[in-house]
């Protein structure tokens, strides 16, 4: 059974009650076109699909019909944490089917949440690695097990089913799962947590969508329990591996394995908005900030660390052993997109247009049937083609594969894109917000009772920076533009007069008429980024940017034979723009080889060329074949 919900905002992917932006739900604004029309479509048309169609061979989705058949002890395929990848899956399907209601998709989907629903057990437990007969115990490995992070990507499902309008089998299923946590981790019941924190935003969010304050109440509770040491260690996993060395509250900075620590910050933020905790939105505000100063990638990757897919030390940024995790990365946007609407402050627009760009759109390959896990900054040997039809260790990769044994990047990476619109504006009481710049219909009404609608055309950005923004409103009203921190001598202008950015927003005041366009021209030119000195691992060299695209050098723009490694920069002449990317003037260089490779002074080049040098965006590296690359280039005077 299916009915669509009347009467009720539809939100996105977080909708708090309390905020100082409102974000909008699919109802209220689509993206049209362009970029992000484009990865979106191919999110539909392949990745989507792509992610079920191995599901389904692998039997991870057949373990739901064992379970069902009460033989799923005998045989379970893949680990315990993969229930999570179908339910992830179910939601980018959810918000796909919002954004595009007659996609024969739906019918795949009935299919999917049905054999879900019939797992679930009469008191509303659903897991199928745990607690039938022959199987361990109910959260006999709270450590390992995973089963409230599981139950969290079910609940975020639902929640992206109500809010794509929409209450059926996925809702009710959430529900009764929803009650049983309740009484099992809620007052009277067990004191403890999951090792792998999300449930506690899943839980806000549910509570948000079917208006139930318990849920919240419960999501508040986990995130006061973190900080007790009551998750057993192991002796390379710490209690910090788990976020649960310190409480929330006092930790000035995240750390441990890097997606568990965006998850529970973003839980944490949630919490905040819905109580008005001050104290713990500055908890998370100044976590946010101590990790985006020092352990942050230029592309807004994150995680230093393969071992434990963990943050590293201040300023412990190895661009060549950078794990910087996908799902780490989406962790961080869903993290920043929070802080935006709680503060409306526009430096968290800026790392989410960043990660986005970057850190994220690196993953999938261009014809969204393979996909990065880890993701590098500095290729050092050329990779090798993994089998389109075989499994991949998931960060060994050194091309993109197909699917991974661990495979949480690309089911996290489909959900991300099919609701990637939710990011893009917000509104207030008396104004419209736009935060990231894309090709977008926009239909909304303020707090204050003004209809406003917008078109915005971007012309090609992130390549090209001509932004034209046409809008009608039915009473004056204030459209907020933001204009990135990376565009210092951007140009905005509307009804004949020039406007300038305060505190990251040109605010504009009118009745808007379409015929009298926002224009906004953003400088594109390419331009250096100097690491900062105390990142050792990158001293003596310099980045390469464009608009808010990070570029790389890989050797298949260069000449056969020729490393990466061999090149240096001529960061004192100007780089050139190019359609997608920038020329630089670079000398390769040759070293004389030796038996100790360390001397008393520096060491003779030989055959030393000169040349021009086509760099290209991070995120389009690896498409043509096994390469090497890099990001940070040494100087040449260096």
């Amino acid at each position: 059974m299916t009915d669509t919900i009347s009467g009720v905002r539809r939100g996105g992917p977080v909708d708090p009650s309390r905020s100082a932006l409102r974000p909008l739900g699919p109802d209220e604004l689509r993206i049209t076109g362009g970029f992000w029309g484009d990865k979106q479509e191919l999110n539909g048309r392949t990745i989507i699909r792509h992610c079920l169609s191995w599901m389904e061979r692998i039997g991870w989705i057949a373990n739901f019909d064992r379970a069902a058949a009460g033989t799923v002890a005998e045989h379970h395929d893949g680990i315990e944490f993969v229930d999570s990848e179908v339910y992830k899956l179910l939601e980018a399907m959810a918000w796909e089917l919002g954004r595009d209601p007659g996609s024969e998709l739906e019918a795949d989907y009935q299919r999917l949440v049905a054999r879900v629903a019939a797992a679930q057990e009469p008191d509303g437990y659903l897991h199928t690695s745990f607690g039938r007969p022959g199987q361990r115990a109910r959260y006999s490995d709270l450590e390992f097990g995973h089963e409230l992070y599981c139950f969290g990507h079910l609940f975020q499902a639902a929640v992206a089913r109500v809010r794509s309008g929409r209450h059926d089998t996925i809702v009710e299923v959430a529900r009764r799962l929803a009650e049983h946590v309740h009484a099992e981790f809620g007052p009277g019941g067990r004191d403890a947590v999951c090792g792998h924190p999300e449930i506690e935003t899943a839980l806000v969010e549910l509570g948000r969508a079917l208006s139930e304050p318990r849920y919240i109440d419960l999501a508040a509770v986990l995130v006061e329990r973190r900080g007790r040491r009551r998750l057993k260690t192991t002796l390379f996993q710490g209690s910090d591996y788990f976020l649960d060395d310190q409480p929330v509250r006092s930790s000035d900075r995240l750390r441990g394995h890097a997606v568990r620590a965006m998850y529970l910050a973003s839980g944490a933020a949630d919490v905040a908005a819905e109580r008005g905790d001050a104290e713990l939105l500055a908890a998370v505000e100044r976590q946010w900030a101590n990790t985006v100063a020092s352990r942050t990638y230029i592309t807004g990757g994150v995680g230093a660390h393969h071992q434990n897919e963990e943050f590293g030390a201040d300023l412990e940024l190895p661009p060549d052993r950078a794990y910087a995790e996908t799902c780490a990365a989406i962790g961080s946007v869903m993290l920043s997109w929070r802080l935006l609407l709680a503060t409306g402050e526009s430096k968290y627009a800026d790392l989410i247009e960043r990660t986005l760009y970057n850190a994220i759109l690196v993953s999938p390959r261009e014809d969204g049937r393979a996909f990065y896990y880890a993701n590098t900054l500095h290729q050092r040997v050329q990779g090798t083609v993994p089998a389109d039809d075989e499994l991949s260790e998931r960060a060994e990769s050194s091309l993109r594969a197909p699917w991974f044994e661990v495979s949480c990047c690309p089911t996290n990476l489909a959900r991300t894109l099919a609701s990637v619109g939710s990011y893009i504006a917000t509104a207030t009481h008396d104004g419209v917000q736009l935060h990231q710049l894309a090709d977008t219909e926009l239909a909304t009404r303020t707090g204050g009772g003004v209809t406003v609608e917008l078109e915005m055309r971007t012309n090609g950005y992130p390549f090209g920076g001509e932004i034209v923004i046409a809008a009608r409103s039915d009473g004056e009203v204030e459209i907020a533009v933001r204009v990135p921190a990376w565009a210092h001598s951007a140009h905005v202008s509307h009804a004949g007069t020039d406007h300038t950015a305060v505190d990251g927003y040109v605010r504009i005041r009118a009745w808007f008429d379409p015929e009298d366009p926002i224009r906004l021209s953003l400088p594109m030119e390419p331009r250096f980024a100097y690491p900062a000195p105390g990142i050792d691992a990158v001293r003596g060299t310099v980045a390469v940017e464009r608009g808010p695209l990070v570029l790389c050098a890989e050797s298949t723009g260069l000449p056969e034979g020729v490393h990466v490694d061999e090149i240096r920069i001529h960061d004192g002449l100007p780089l050139a723009a190019t359609p997608t990317g920038a020329q630089a003037r670079i000398t390769v260089v040759r070293s004389p080889g030796a038996e100790w490779p360390y001397a008393p002074q520096p060491g003779i080049v030989s055959g030393a060329e000169e040349r021009t040098l086509e760099l290209k965006p991070y995120f389009g590296w690896g498409n043509n074949g096994p390469s090497t690359m890099r990001v940070f280039l040494p100087r040449h005077s260096a």
